[in-house]
């Protein structure tokens, strides 16, 4: 089946808001002169393509056409600027609500925006090998509508290089001048790959956008709260009459998504009108948009921040991650001792690291039998799990090591100031103690992956974490060191991935709070149990895996990921499992 008669069985079956569709209502928008043909200007050229995913592609497969847009004034030398329109077909014609090869030959010519190749993508379709006795399968709301890095990772990695290298463009790398559109669900579409992906997007042209309950855009709004705001301009359209069907309603989800934003403190724009759900009032301010959108465009779209969002009361303005070290296997285990030196294993290497307070890393031990998890101890000694061995030993020397345990099934430990070691044995959803007297108990098989734990400040509770669940779970410590009282406690932030939330290891700071690294970012809680904030990964696509405080006044965040180890200066200030016990003030109720 041909894309263009599966795209109109989608339009006929009410699945695509394309851009052009007839308004709901009859509004009087009326395209400006930016939008007319001028003869007097340098007219680009438009190519059609195709593009068909291979079998190890995201979206395996599909086919899909598109069109490449290049203004008369790139030869090819000087990279050009990029802007990449989904469902692109109603984009890239000189009729209807948009026109944008002719109102970008109308900008470029003016300087108003910079020469800028455009490209216009449909979505992908399956097509049958039944012919006309069975439908293709229909990837625009996949691709579209959901959340994740999916769709991001497919524009950047597989689709964009083909078509730029078919239409023989050339595009500057630099994400600054990269911007993305789409109307309707290629609207949260575009949102979604520059959100995913800001080191290839910058700047945003959303209409209509289906920031509802359809794959899970509705939960927008709370996560442009909580992240650490991106480094993205937002052009936002709606009209009061959008529709309201079983997924949400389009016009009160763009103004949630536009309060959130503002909010957060990026660079956002709206436009309101009384449209439905269609392009025509899109269409008219679309060249104001574009101006809006690229202005400035030399100097680059910085990350703002809400000095009232309780990022700011861990963040540092102008503090970035900054890599320590990378090309390790599997890093992550980390501790601090009360000199601020950090403490790293990575397994797969079978070494133990030091990272120093100036931030170089040296070997600690050069066979540490495979050691995973680290932990300080009262007498500023290193404790580690070594699952392969199913030990939990102590370092007594610069090669000596002491047997704790045996057959323990460990993998991450906290070792408390009264010296009990409490440590997770995922394999068996247990978590248990061994005391000082080397004895191992059983304490909770209630947790389906134990995995990070640490102590309260005060040490009057056991955090432990999930890794394939949305919860944390808190554990009264009894007198005896034993445990009571769980509850799932912390709510974490899912990523749209059936594998969980990947939260791993923990750690707290002086005032309660509770950091998680997880496949989102390093999320921090409340005491109360509420994730006030996600701290953004230093690289997209890999996951967080450990998270400590330390550094020369332990306001340091160190963190792995993938096969790097980063630290990033704080306001916070760690609070140490092996020290005295400190009260953390009351949290908010």
């Amino acid at each position: 089946m041909s894309q263009r008669r599966s795209m109109a069985l989608l339009a006929s079956a009410g699945l695509l808001v394309a851009p052009g569709v007839r308004a709901q209502q009859d509004n009087d928008y009326k395209l400006g002169p930016d939008s007319q043909y001028d003869a007097s200007v340098p007219h680009g050229s438009v190519s059609k393509h195709a593009f068909v995913a291979g079998p190890k592609s995201v979206f395996p497969g599909t086919v899909r056409d598109y069109w490449v847009y290049v203004p008369r004034q790139h030869d090819g030398g000087k990279p050009a600027a990029l802007m990449v329109f989904q469902d692109g077909g109603g984009y890239v014609s000189t009729n209807g609500s948009w026109r944008v090869p002719i109102v970008f030959d109308n900008l470029i010519a003016k300087g108003e925006m910079p020469a800028t190749v455009g490209v216009f993508v449909n979505p992908g379709v399956l097509p049958s090998l039944h012919g006309t006795n069975a439908l293709p399968r229909f990837n625009r709301s996949l691709e579209y509508d959901g959340l994740g890095e999916d769709y991001a990772r497919f524009l950047a990695d597989e689709f964009l290089p083909e078509a730029l290298g078919q239409a023989k463009a050339t595009v500057s790398a630099d994400p600054n001048l990269r911007a993305i559109a789409g109307a309707s669900s290629g609207a949260i579409a575009a949102f979604t790959a520059a959100w995913e992906r800001p080191d290839q997007f910058r700047r945003v042209f959303s209409t209509i956008g289906t920031y509802v309950g359809l794959r899970g855009g509705n939960g927008y709004p709370i996560l442009v709260r909580k992240f650490e705001p991106r480094p993205l301009r937002v052009f936002l359209q709606d009209g009061y009459n959008d529709q309201n069907i079983y997924g949400g309603n389009w016009w009160i989800a763009n103004q949630d998504m536009y309060s959130a934003l503002a909010w957060a403190g990026y660079e956002v724009r709206k436009e309101w009108g009384s449209g439905g759900h269609d392009s025509k009032q899109a269409g008219s301010v679309f060249p104001d948009a574009m101006r809006w959108l690229w202005k400035d465009w030399s100097s680059g779209v910085k990350a703002g921040l809400n000095p009232k969002s309780p990022l700011g009361d861990v963040l540092i303005p102008g503090e970035d991650w900054q890599l320590l070290g990378q090309g390790y296997q599997l890093p992550g285990g980390l501790c601090a001792n009360a000199r601020g030196e950090v403490f790293f294993a990575d397994m797969k290497q079978n070494r133990v690291y030091r990272i120093a307070p100036d931030g170089s890393v040296g070997s600690m031990r050069a066979e540490s039998s495979g050691a995973q998890s680290l932990a300080v101890a009262p007498d500023g000694s290193i404790v580690a799990t070594q699952p392969d061995q199913r030990r939990i030993v102590q370092y007594t020397g610069k090669d000596a090591e002491k047997f704790l345990a045996t057959d323990s099934g460990a993998k991450d430990l906290v070792v408390a100031n009264s010296g009990a070691i409490y440590f997770t044995d995922p394999m068996n959803h247990a978590v248990k103690m061994l005391d000082a007297k080397g004895k191992v108990t059983v304490l909770d098989t209630e947790v389906e992956f134990p995995s990070g734990l640490c102590l309260t400040p005060d040490q009057s509770l056991l955090l432990v974490s999930d890794l394939v669940g949305q919860l944390v779970y808190s554990f009264q410590i009894q007198l005896d060191g034993t445990l009571a009282n769980r509850q799932r406690y912390f709510h974490l932030h899912l990523p749209d991935d059936p594998r969980g939330s990947g939260a791993d290891g923990v750690c707290v700071d002086t005032m309660g709070r509770l950091y998680v690294a997880t496949s989102l970012g390093v999320q921090f809680c409340d005491q109360a149990g509420r994730v006030n904030g996600i701290i953004s990964k230093p690289e997209p696509g890999v996951w967080a895996t450990d998270v400590c405080l330390g550094g020369r006044n332990l306001d340091e965040l160190y963190l792995t990921a993938g096969d790097k180890v980063w630290r990033r200066k704080t306001k916070a200030k760690g609070a140490l499992p092996f020290q005295t016990p400190s009260l953390p003030p009351a949290p908010r109720l």
